[in-house]
């Protein structure tokens, strides 16, 4: 006969299964519209440098508020949420993000649109951790690394679809108008993780913790688990830093080379398109090849493509545009999984909120140092400067090979 701690688990198990389609459909839709508040800026930015006559540095600083404020409070919005449940700090936060989006359509000079940005990064700051958390808790045991590879594949949807949908309604509209369109679609998302995201019980939540932690407590030690962990967001960091100032300089590279504002948009759409087609092509190399041997070859091809970029006419860029994009986003695909099977399961919210908090800061830094590297040199020189520091990846790879072969090898045994 089952003893009642089982009994309980395997009812908390068997209730959860029909939830799990919600909680995915609810995490990828905000992943969708915080990815996409995030890189419509990249389509903004060259608009508000003609409307507020800002400098390259100041264009920098605009990104970073955005991305600053939202790296900072990825821990405080963990820890927040075991407090208030996931679903209510995700839905405020979400509605937050939504309302200064509404607010920068009302915008009329450099400093409120940067206390906008700040409070809309704010609202931003809830989604990767609690929505990385919710997917991870809901689908533990049973398709994680294909559940988290749906939910981050969502991201880049929004990253193709709002930058070109931002830059066909400011050329429609004006870019006011595009803020507040946006901002009205957000409170509308808000409102429905509300209904998708269910509430879960204590006795769920400590039934699922347990269960999830009997089956992988054994699969590494603390130290080796710690120093895979670190390894990782510190690939992270620089991924994140060299993607996100190279984003920021995209966009006037490409105007320095020609293309109008609807050209810029259709670029970046490319590029996330390419992003989001390098979760797939990715995965697979890391299936086939490893994941170790798959981060050298994408880091290897994003300094290519990068390099290439700088030397080749509009049209060419245009085409290199997807390939880049494919590089650009994979070493990030293939280890963002990798963090649920680093920490143990009552600590994923803070585990992927510290690694968020590594990378997003990274890349809320970078733009002001592209930006100031740019206004001192010249853009391709900064862009240059970005390619190359994808060499510290390889070192940092090294700490990280014992926690991955010793992941495999589990999941060999419980295949």
């Amino acid at each position: 006969m089952p003893n009642a701690s089982g009994s309980s688990a395997v009812a908390a198990r068997q209730e959860g299964v029909p939830r799990r389609g919600r909680v995915l459909a609810a995490c990828c839709g905000a992943h969708i519209l915080h990815d996409g508040y995030s890189d419509l800026l990249y389509v903004l930015l060259p608009v508000w440098q003609v409307a507020f006559g800002l400098s390259f540095a100041e264009i920098g600083l605009l990104k970073t508020a955005y991305s600053g404020s939202m790296a900072a409070l990825q821990m405080p919005a963990s820890l927040a949420a075991e407090k208030l449940g996931e679903r209510v700090v995700l839905a405020l936060g979400t509605a937050l993000a939504a309302g200064a989006f509404l607010l920068i359509g009302t915008s009329g000079s450099f400093l409120t649109l940067v206390a906008c940005l700040v409070l809309g990064g704010v609202g931003s700051s809830v989604q990767h951790p609690l929505s990385s958390s919710l997917t991870a808790r809901a689908f533990d045991g049973r398709g994680l690394r294909a559940a988290l590879g749906t939910y981050n594949f969502s991201g880049d949807l929004g990253k193709m679809l709002f930058p070109a949908a931002t830059a066909w309604l400011v050329a429609m509209w004006q870019w006011h108008m595009a803020a507040a369109a946006v901002g009205l679609l957000g409170v509308v998302i808000a409102a429905a993780l509300l209904r998708l995201v269910p509430s879960r019980s204590a006795n769920q939540r400590s039934a699922g913790a347990a269960e999830a932690e009997r089956s992988s407590v054994f699969q590494l030690s603390p130290e080796m688990a710690r120093r895979g962990f670190v390894a990782l967001s510190a690939i992270g960091v620089i991924d994140s830093a060299t993607r996100m100032g190279f984003l920021t300089l995209l966009p006037f590279l490409l105007g320095d080379k020609g293309a109008s504002l609807t050209g810029i948009g259709t670029a970046l759409t490319l590029v996330f398109a390419g992003g989001a087609a390098g979760k797939f092509v990715c995965g697979f190399a890391a299936e086939r090849v490893g994941v170790l041997c798959t981060v050298i070859l994408t880091e290897i091809a994003t300094i290519s493509s990068i390099l290439a970029a700088l030397v080749l006419p509009l049209g060419a860029i245009f085409v290199l545009l997807p390939v880049l994009g494919v590089a650009l986003n994979g070493t990030s695909s293939v280890l963002y999984g990798t963090v649920a099977e680093l920490a143990r399961p009552e600590r994923r919210a803070r585990a992927f909120g510290f690694f968020y908090t590594c990378t997003i800061g990274a890349g809320a830094l970078s733009p002001v140092a592209a930006g100031a590297l740019s206004d001192a040199v010249s853009i391709p020189l900064a862009m240059m400067a970005l390619a190359l520091s994808l060499i510290l990846v390889l070192p940092l790879i090294l700490p990280l090979q014992p926690a991955l072969r010793r992941l495999a090898m589990v999941a060999e045994m419980g295949s």
